[in-house]
């Protein structure tokens, strides 16, 4: 005895399907890697280093008149400076936002220039100096500081001194070592109190300096060398 088994669809074994699977893969997402998040020690961050600020700025300097030189125990030369100047240069530091209102001032030798005592120039026990007599002023220093809030001055001033008469004596130079202030300067037989910077620049530095003997017979009995020599300087100051 036969027997059919009549299918309608194929054996499910069989069976395929004309539609491709579908697969859905997740990836993670990166990021950035900061190793400090996890570890303090590994912590990338860094504070800038603060660098000091510098102003630089032309200085201006000229003599005026109404200014007096003394020298040993004789009474002082009025003399009128007019027509001195210089230049030089100035520094101001500012570190860490703290505001330094010194400057550091160096002036060029090669500008500087301070009139000659002569008979156009200055007068003694109020008559002016013999014509053939001069006294030439040579700088070989002049730096110092100036603040420019308070209006204090104090510069360093070098300086030779050349005494002649006419073209029959020339003396070897005294050698004159100050400081120009605004302040006072005292010596044991000089002394001078100076002014400060007033706002249009114009200030009184004064200095008081031992003078030693050169070797000059004359110069050393007529000066009485060694002594004291105060200078008294009206003058311009003026920044840029």
């Amino acid at each position: 005895m036969g027997c059919k088994i009549n299918c309608s669809n194929p054996p499910i074994l069989c069976q395929f399907s004309s539609r491709k699977p579908s697969y859905k893969i997740s990836i993670p997402a990166f990021s950035s890697y900061n190793p400090s998040q996890e570890n303090p020690m590994y912590s990338t961050t860094t504070t800038p280093t603060r660098l000091p600020k510098t102003d630089a700025y032309t200085i201006s300097f000229k003599t005026l008149g109404a200014c007096k030189l003394g020298i040993s125990r004789y009474p002082d030369f009025e003399y009128n400076a007019q027509g001195g100047a210089g230049t030089g240069t100035g520094t101001k530091n500012n570190t860490d936002g703290n505001l330094n209102e010194e400057i550091s001032v160096s002036f060029d030798l090669k500008t500087l220039y301070i009139p000659p005592l002569t008979s156009r120039t200055t007068k003694f026990l109020g008559l002016p100096l013999p014509p053939f007599l001069k006294i030439e002023i040579v700088p070989e220093l002049f730096q110092g500081s100036i603040n420019q809030e308070t209006g204090q001055v104090d510069l360093e001033f070098t300086a030779k001194f050349w005494f002649s008469v006419g073209s029959i004596y020339k003396a070897l130079p005294l050698l004159v070592k100050t400081v120009l202030t605004s302040e006072e300067s005292k010596g044991k037989i000089r002394s001078g109190r100076g002014e400060r910077l007033d706002k249009e620049g114009k200030c009184r530095l004064v200095g008081v300096a031992t003078v030693d003997p050169i070797g000059d017979f004359f110069m050393d009995s007529f000066l009485s060398l060694p002594t004291e020599c105060l200078a008294d300087l009206n003058a311009l100051i003026s920044l840029s």
